[in-house]
């Protein structure tokens, strides 16, 4: 019992380093969890993150940009009977007080003409820039096509 609590107690303080590391915030926003799937060649890669809005009112996520990719836009998936297809959009609200998800499947950012190839377990600066004015920065953690 006392050594689980002692590799409690060290591993606590190392997964909230691990948190701040992919977690970036402002006076009303927080994106986290962002990663972007590493494709092969040319093929565009997805992004993925969390947006708290922590206001009292909605915002909308304007756009996302990086200096790794040459184009980036966001998408939501649309489910139409037995087809999907992904739609761009010019922007993304997040309710106020609310968390929304952009994940495999829905709201994603297409990341295009990558300047490099990426490396898998890198993390790369991705700049948020939101309705109010806000811009927030956050490393995004590169992983691979299967998401893992």
């Amino acid at each position: 019992m006392h050594r689980t609590f002692r590799h409690f107690a060290i591993a606590l303080p190392l997964a909230a380093v691990s948190f701040a590391a992919f977690a970036a915030s402002s006076d009303s926003m927080m994106v986290s969890d962002c990663w972007i799937r590493s494709m092969p060649g040319d093929t565009p890669s997805g992004g993925y993150f969390k947006l708290m809005n922590m206001s009292d009112k909605p915002i909308n996520l304007q756009s996302v940009s990086t200096d790794a990719f040459g184009m980036s836009m966001l998408h939501q998936t649309q489910i139409s009977g037995s087809t999907s297809k992904m739609v761009p959009i010019d922007k993304a609200t997040v309710a106020a007080n609310s968390t929304l998800a952009f994940a495999p499947g829905g709201y994603h950012v297409m990341f295009e003409m990558a300047k490099k190839p990426l490396t898998v377990g890198s993390t790369i600066p991705v700049t948020f820039n939101f309705s109010d004015g806000e811009k927030i920065v956050a490393q995004c953690a590169v992983k691979s096509a299967a998401g893992k």
